[in-house]
């Protein structure tokens, strides 16, 4: 190793506060960290740096923030997906390809090396789809903003990924569940969770979607509920029936008696207009309740009624899964489960073994340029 004198590496590094530190190593002990590395001669002139500019995957998860309503979850994915991209081309693990040093000399045998570098360590094929699909997006932008001058990732065809079907649980499951929901109590709790339980299952929002409810993003008058504008939903609100008149009764029972128990004002009268930014479920903190807090409350009633392969998402499932078997629309269905895309919403119809009859025309663009998919 070469002497002190001679090469020094100064690296820049974030401490768990956030407060920045420089460490002085010598150079090849520096090249092996995963850190901003820039090698400075005797006169301290900077030569190069290793580490591509974060910087631009953060302007990028920006635009998508703004632009896109990617949720937080998303973004969050995205930015460990390109910061592990990031890492492994400063690390220099590709068979023959030595540390980049920028973005603009990423090339496609840098992206399917570390393509194949994660499926060498066994990650999903869901995974992997999905870093592929960060890294070709964000490609895409750099191109776009001139940062680089060819896509390397342009090319690249996205790898054909078989969908999960989502786990439901059966009627008699679901009956059991809610005869522990429904066990005779006055509690507030009780009536909290016999509310919350009955609108998942009467509308199929998100867990996320349902805990970010204010008080104004419900009329039970008109018997809907407004979920959006968070980032379950991606900030897109939607209005959503309730349809179910108990459901509707349960909420306005809790509303009326039980939820001021929790810390929160009672809902009716002239104050209401002040009120609707408030949250409608609450925790025994009068705070928004969570969705660790509600899926710590699913999992007390599954552990009772005997059940172990249920998540807060399940009861999601099994709404679109009922409707579906009631010969839904698959318009509608996609319309009230907030998806962005119909392919996503045809799950169900594969789960059920139905096919909607309108698929052709559904898969078929108004222009009539694509052919139907059967």
């Amino acid at each position: 190793m070469r002497a002190w004198g001679s090469y020094f590496a100064v690296v820049w590094k974030k401490s768990f506060a956030h407060a920045l530190r420089f460490e002085v190593m010598p150079a090849r002990l520096a090249q092996s960290a995963q850190a901003t590395i820039f090698c400075l001669d005797p006169v301290g002139e900077a030569l190069e740096q290793y580490m591509p500019d974060t910087d631009e995957i953060e302007n990028f998860l920006s635009i998508l923030s703004a632009q896109k309503s990617f949720s937080v979850n998303t973004l969050s994915a995205y930015r460990n997906d390109l910061s592990q991209f990031s890492q492994y081309l400063e690390s220099g693990e590709g068979e023959s390809l030595k540390p980049v040093r920028n973005w603009a000399n990423v090339t496609r045998d840098h992206i399917v090396l570390f393509l194949l570098y994660l499926k060498g360590r066994s990650y999903a094929p869901t995974t992997v789809a999905r870093k592929q699909a960060a890294i070709k997006s964000f490609f895409k932008h750099l191109t776009s903003k001139g940062r680089v001058k060819a896509n390397p990732a342009e090319e690249l065809a996205s790898p054909h990924v078989d969908r999960n079907l989502p786990h439901t649980i059966s009627s008699s499951d679901a009956d059991r569940l809610f005869r522990e929901i429904n066990q005779p109590s006055q509690s507030p709790e009780a009536l909290r969770d016999r509310a919350m339980m009955q609108l998942l299952s009467a509308t199929g929002l998100r867990v996320g979607e349902m805990v970010a409810l204010d008080l104004g993003d419900l009329d039970l008058e008109a018997g809907v509920v407004t979920p959006g504008g968070g980032s379950a939903s991606g900030g897109k609100s939607r209005r959503v029936a309730i349809g179910s008149a108990g459901t509707i009764d349960l909420l306005r029972e809790y509303l009326d008696k039980w939820r001021f128990a929790f810390g929160g004002s009672e809902r009716g009268g002239a104050s209401l207009a002040t009120q609707n930014n408030q949250p409608l479920f609450l925790n025994h903190r009068g705070q928004r309740l969570t969705r660790q807090g509600f899926w710590l409350i699913l999992k007390r009633y599954a552990k009772a009624a005997g059940l172990s392969e249920i998540s807060p998402h399940t009861l999601r499932h099994s709404f679109a899964a009922r409707k579906v078997d009631a010969g839904a629309d698959m318009r509608d269905l996609q319309q009230m489960l907030g998806h962005a895309s119909i392919s996503t919403t045809q799950v169900y119809a594969r789960m059920t073994g139905k096919r909607d009859p309108r698929k052709k025309r559904l898969d078929k663009p108004r222009d009539g340029r694509r052919k139907a998919v059967s």
